[in-house]
C-alpha cells in the first residue's frame, strides 16, 4: 500500500497527517452541531487551521488560535456596538483594527504573529457575516468563540493522541556537524596558513540561515523548547564569529597545538560524544597567542557550555547572559498596515456604494488576504494559488449545496453529507501538486456551507456569494502588486537598507562600546536573514554574503572608533581623523566611497600605536571598497 502511494506521488507521513486532520474536522463538525451551535462548520475550519504535525507546534498554535479569536471576537463586538451597524463606521473600524493587527503581526514571529493576524480578521468574521442584524452580534460572537473552542479542543485531542512524541533533536545534530566542519577549517587555517575557501564559508552561512529559519517552530510548545531555540541562536552567533575569523585572519605563524585541539573538539562534536570533551578541547585551543582567535573560541566555548547545560526549573539558564537580538521588519510592518487599511477602505466603499449583498464576503476575504499573507515571502504569487483553491472550494460547496443536500431530510443528514467533501480535502492537501490549493479548498468549502434545515436561497445567490469569496484574492493580488509591492526581492532590498542604516546608527551612538554585544547580535541575525533572502530570490549568494560580511566589519570598525575616541590623551590630528571617519559612517548611504577613504586615513593615523585597531579599520575599508554596489543599493531605498 505504501509503495503504491509513493508511486502516486504521496508522502505517506504527510497523507496520514492530512487524513487524521480531515477525520478530526468531521468529528468537530458533528460535535459542534450536537451542541446546538449555529455555525458548526467553523469548528471544522478551526481543525484544519490549528492542526500541526508536531505536538509542540500543535499546542502552541492551538493556544494562539484561541487567544487570537477571543480578542478578535471582542474587537468585532465593540466595533459593531460603536458603529451601531452603520456601514461606513463599520468599515472604518474594521479597517483600523485589521491593519493594526497586520502591522503588529509583521514584527512578531511564529505563532504569536499568527494569533495577532487572526485577531484582526476574526473581528471581521463577527461583524460582517450578519450585517443585516447588528443586534445579533453578541450571539454571533459567542457562537464563533464556542465553535473555535470546539475545533481547538478536537484538534488538540486527536493530534495529541495520534502524533508520536518528538524523537532525537535532529536540529541539534545539524548544528553539531556544522560546528565540527567550521572547527576543522579553523584547524587547517592554523596549521597551514591557507586562506579559507569562500565557497565553504558561503555554504556554512547558508546552512546557518536555514537552521535559523526553523528555530521558531523548534521552540514551540514548551518553555524548555523555547530555551533550547534561544541557546541554539547563541551558538549560531558564535559560529558566525568563527567564520568571520576564517575570512579575515592574515597569514601568520602556524599554531599546531591549537589546531590539534580544534580537531579533537570537531571529532567530539561529530561523534556526539560527551560534550565536556568538546568543551575541554576548545578551552585548550583558547590558550592561543592570537587574541582574535582567543576571543572567538572563548565565545564559542561559553555558548556551547550554556547550550549543553540543563538548569533546574527555577534556575536562570546560562545562555540568557548572551544577548539575542532578532531582525524585525519594521518597514514591511508599516507597509502592511497602510496597504491593509487602504484596501479595506476601498473595498468597503464599493460595497457601500453598490449595496451588493455579497460585499461583506469580499471585505472579509480581503481582511484575511491583506493581513495573514502579508508575512509570506511572495504574497502576490501566493494569491494565485489561493484563488485557484477558492474556486475549487466554491465548486465543492455548490456541488454539495445544490446536488447533494436537496436529498437530505434534516440537519443531521446535512452535516453527514458534508463529510465526504471534507475527506476529499485530505488527498488534495497531501499531494505535492495540489497541496498549494488544498488548504483553501477546505476553508472556502466549509465557509460557504451552512447546515441549516430547511434549505433556503437560490442558485444565483449561492453563485454570487461564491464569486464574492473568490474575488478577494484577486483584489489582494492587485494590492500586493501595486500598493507597496511585496515580494522576496523587495524584502531583501529592505533588509540591506536596514543593515546599512544600522551602521549609520552605530556610528552616531556614543554608547556603542557598552552595547556592542547587542548590536553585534542583531547584525549577525540580519546577515543570516540576508543569506536566506538571497537564496529565495534566486540571486547569487556570493554578493549577499560578501556585502553582509562587509557590514559586519563596518560594525566592528564603528565600535573601535568609538572606543578609541573615548580615550584620553589622543593627539588632535588623530582625534579629528577618528571623528571624521565616524561622521562619514553616519552618512554611509550617501557616499560609501568617501566613508572607505575616511577609514583608511584613520587606520594610517593609529597604525603605529594601535596596530590591531588599525587592521580592523583597514579591513572594513577594503570590504567597503569591494562591495560598493551592495551599499549603493541601500541608498536607493
Amino acid at each position: 500500500m505504501t509503495a503504491a502511494l509513493v508511486r502516486l506521488g504521496f508522502e505517506p507521513a504527510r497523507l496520514r497527517f492530512c487524513l487524521r486532520t480531515a477525520l478530526a474536522a468531521c468529528i468537530a463538525l458533528l460535535l459542534a452541531w450536537l451542541l446546538g451551535l449555529e455555525h458548526p462548520q467553523w469548528s471544522a475550519m478551526t481543525v484544519w487551521a490549528a492542526s500541526q504535525p508536531g505536538r509542540g507546534q500543535l499546542a502552541e498554535k492551538a493556544f494562539f488560535r484561541f487567544a487570537g479569536t477571543l480578542s478578535g471576537v471582542a474587537a468585532g463586538m465593540l466595533i459593531m456596538v460603536v458603529s451601531r451597524g452603520e456601514p461606513a463606521l463599520l468599515v472604518l473600524g474594521l479597517a483600523l483594527w485589521t491593519s493594526l493587527c497586520a502591522g503588529i503581526g509583521n514584527i512578531q514571529r511564529g505563532f504569536v504573529s499568527y494569533g495577532t493576524m487572526l485577531a484582526g480578521y476574526s473581528a471581521a468574521m463577527v461583524a460582517l457575516l450578519d450585517t443585516a442584524h447588528p443586534d445579533h452580534v453578541f450571539a454571533l460572537g459567542a457562537d464563533r468563540l464556542a465553535t473555535i473552542s470546539v475545533g481547538v479542543a478536537v484538534a488538540l485531542i486527536v493530534g495529541w493522541l495520534l502524533t508520536p512524541p518528538a524523537g532525537e533533536d535532529a536540529l541539534a545534530g545539524r548544528i553539531r556537524r556544522l560546528l565540527a566542519g567550521i572547527l576543522r577549517a579553523m584547524a587547517d587555517r592554523l596549521a597551514s596558513g591557507a586562506a579559507a575557501d569562500p565557497r565553504k564559508v558561503e555554504a556554512d552561512l547558508s546552512e546557518m540561515a536555514a537552521i535559523d529559519e526553523t528555530l521558531d517552530p523548534h521552540g514551540a510548545g514548551s518553555l524548555r523548547s523555547r530555551r533550547s531555540a534561544r541557546s541554539l541562536r547563541v551558538v549560531l552567533a558564535a559560529a558566525i564569529s568563527a567564520l568571520i575569523w576564517l575570512r579575515s585572519r592574515p597569514r601568520g605563524e602556524a599554531d599546531h597545538a591549537s589546531a590539534a585541539a580544534l580537531r579533537r573538539a570537531a571529532e567530539a562534536l561529530e561523534t556526539a560524544a560527551d560534550p565536556q570533551r568538546a568543551l575541554a578541547a576548545l578551552t585548550e585551543a583558547s590558550t592561543t597567542s592570537d587574541p582574535a582567535l582567543r576571543d572567538v573560541l572563548e565565545r564559542l566555548t561559553a555558548a556551547l557550555a550554556a547550550h549543553f547545560a540543563t538548569p533546574a526549573p527555577d534556575e536562570t539558564p546560562r545562555h540568557q547572559h548572551f544577548p539575542v537580538a532578532l531582525h524585525r521588519d519594521w518597514v514591511g510592518a508599516r507597509e502592511a498596515t497602510i496597504r491593509s487599511f487602504l484596501v479595506m477602505l476601498a473595498v468597503g466603499a464599493v460595497w457601500i456604494a453598490t449595496g451588493w449583498h455579497a460585499g461583506p464576503f469580499v471585505l472579509l476575504g480581503v481582511a484575511i488576504m491583506t493581513s495573514l499573507f502579508s508575512t509570506f515571502d511572495d504574497p502576490a504569487a501566493t494569491m494565485r494559488f489561493i484563488f485557484l483553491g477558492q474556486i475549487v472550494g466554491a465548486a465543492g460547496a455548490l456541488l454539495c449545496r445544490w446536488i447533494v443536500w436537496p436529498h437530505a431530510q434534516g440537519e443531521l443528514e446535512l452535516v453527514l453529507m458534508m463529510m465526504p467533501f471534507i475527506l476529499v480535502g485530505a488527498p488534495l492537501l497531501a499531494h505535492p501538486r495540489t497541496a498549494p490549493i488544498g488548504f483553501d479548498y477546505n476553508m472556502v468549502m466549509l465557509l460557504l456551507l451552512v447546515p441549516h434545515y430547511p434549505l433556503t436561497g437560490t442558485p444565483g445567490q449561492s453563485l454570487a456569494t461564491a464569486a464574492a469569496v473568490a474575488l478577494a484574492p484577486l483584489v489582494a493580488l492587485a494590492a500586493y502588486r501595486f500598493v507597496f509591492p511585496a515580494g522576496a526581492r523587495r524584502r531583501m532590498d529592505t533588509l540591506i537598507a536596514m543593515m546599512v542604516r544600522e551602521i549609520e546608527a552605530m556610528a552616531a551612538d556614543a554608547r556603542l562600546p557598552a552595547d556592542r554585544a547587542l548590536w553585534r547580535a542583531r547584525l549577525y541575525h540580519r546577515l543570516l536573514r540576508l543569506v536566506r533572502w538571497a537564496e529565495k530570490t534566486g540571486s547569487e549568494r556570493g554578493p549577499a554574503v560578501e556585502g553582509g560580511l562587509a557590514v559586519l566589519r563596518l560594525g566592528t570598525a564603528a565600535i573601535s572608533l568609538h572606543a578609541l575616541r573615548g580615550e584620553d590623551g589622543l593627539p588632535p590630528g588623530t582625534s579629528r581623523s577618528l571623528s571624521a571617519a565616524l561622521e562619514r559612517l553616519r552618512r554611509l548611504r550617501a557616499a560609501p566611497d568617501k566613508a572607505g577613504a575616511a577609514l583608511e586615513r584613520a587606520a594610517r593615523r593609529i597604525g603605529g600605536s594601535r596596530p590591531e585597531e588599525a587592521e580592523t579599520l583597514q579591513a572594513a575599508a577594503i570590504g567597503l571598497a569591494r562591495n560598493l554596489p551592495f551599499f549603493r543599493r541601500a541608498a536607493s531605498l
